[in-house]
């Protein structure tokens, strides 16, 4: 019975990861509640796994069907690889959670003005030449990477905002984009617990397959619906990582 409610976490995970990211905010809390003694480590390797497979997925389908600048997301995807590696080295020197604070405000300051900006990533218009691209791309995939390996909530959204902002992509595009950088940092990170050994494949696998149909469906509704409804979707999902973090920032100790 766990494994079936887990699976349906993983459709609802992979289906909201698809279109804005944060389908880790549904997974891991699930995972976390139907996995009771599981050694956290395990835990996330075993979510891991199911997310990446969605993740890449989602990220075929978007190659598909909207126009990809791979000469400056390769090198944003390398360098993200490598930094997300060493963040997760990282974690076991510095407190993680020291940046709850900072997260926080970061993401009420990106839904104040994905809020305000009501043309903020309307249109598909990119303002920078393609080695201004480039040198953003890899300082992109250091930050987010290490950021992604070390802590990694809110990942996704904080690529979406970037790839708007400061390329200028639309939402559709800044989506699509973040999936790759995303399989890059969530690739370093799966290879890891692999090799530790923290992977529960009988549970990993059916929640990988109901991640990916969640994917496609996420992804479908994406393409074609439009940057309108992702921005809406974004907005609800941004704010709900809000919630959350001041939840375990401020109130959970409390109760």
């Amino acid at each position: 019975m766990e494994l079936i409610y887990l699976c349906f976490f993983a459709f609802l995970a992979g289906f909201i990861d698809s279109v804005v990211g944060g389908g880790g905010l549904i997974q891991l809390p699930a995972l976390l509640i139907f996995l009771p003694g599981v050694p956290i480590p395990t835990v996330f390797g075993t979510g891991k796994l199911a997310s990446i497979s969605g993740t890449a997925v989602s990220m075929w389908r978007y190659a598909r069907n909207v126009t990809l600048n791979w000469k400056s997301l390769v090198p944003a995807a390398v360098t993200a690889f490598i930094f997300s590696f060493l963040g997760a080295r990282a974690i076991s020197h510095f407190p993680a959670d020291a940046l709850r604070p900072l997260v926080l405000v970061l993401l009420i300051a990106v839904a104040v003005y994905t809020f305000l900006r009501k043309d903020f990533g309307s249109l598909h218009a990119p303002r920078l030449s393609l080695t201004q691209e480039r040198i953003y791309a890899v300082l992109t995939g250091l930050g987010i990477g290490f950021y992604d390996g070390f802590f990694g909530p809110g990942t996704g959204s904080f690529l979406i905002f970037i790839f708007i902002g400061v390329f200028g992509f639309s939402f559709v595009s800044a989506s699509a984009s973040a999936k790759v950088v995303n399989v890059a940092t969530n690739l370093s990170a799966l290879g890891y617990f692999i090799l530790k050994g923290h992977v529960l494949y009988h549970i990993a696998i059916p929640m990988a397959a109901c991640n990916i149909l969640g994917s496609v469906v996420g992804t479908r509704l994406a393409i074609k619906q439009g940057s309108g409804f992702v921005r809406r979707l974004f907005l609800v999902v941004v704010t709900a990582i809000i919630l959350k973090f001041a939840y375990d920032s401020f109130l959970k100790g409390s109760f």
